[in-house]
């Protein structure tokens, strides 16, 4: 059976060296082929979320929240309605990811995890801009698989 991966370059939020606090990755809701590789949460619930268990490329299981924060459909003054995947600076930092990197999550239909990992688009031909001056697009997620 085939993988579905999805990649996005990381920002430096993403990464937590602004010093700022962002609550994870930003999943956009019009993702829809990548949300539909996460757990279903259920909206009529106050922010829901499920854990993810992600094996990197050490081979070790980590633990991920993904999370639909969702307190504009719950509280009057509430201003959240969005998805996002958190709990993931430490690994970030462990991993050596840096603004301007990969990061991939995938999944194929046996799988009982994601699969997931940090690529520096320098050190991948499928992804280096080798002799081109550095730019970092801030974009949202690829499907690549």
């Amino acid at each position: 059976m085939s993988r579905t991966a999805f990649r996005k370059t990381l920002s430096a939020n993403d990464v937590g060296t602004t010093g700022g606090h962002q609550g994870g990755i930003l999943i956009p809701k019009g993702e829809r082929e990548l949300l539909a590789i996460l757990p279903p949460l259920d909206p009529t619930i106050k922010n829901p979320s499920a854990w993810l268990t992600c094996i990197g490329g050490d081979g070790v299981p980590h633990r991920f929240r993904f999370v639909y924060y969702n307190n504009k459909l719950h509280d009057p003054n509430g201003t959240r309605n969005e998805y996002r995947i958190t709990y993931m600076t430490a690994w970030f930092r462990d991993a050596g990811a840096k603004a301007g990197d990969v990061f991939e999550i995938c999944i194929s239909p046996d799988d009982a995890h994601y699969s997931i990992r940090v690529i520096n688009p320098d050190a991948d031909p499928e992804l280096s801009h080798e002799g081109a001056p550095v730019r970092i697009k801030l974009r949202g997620w690829n499907r690549v698989h």
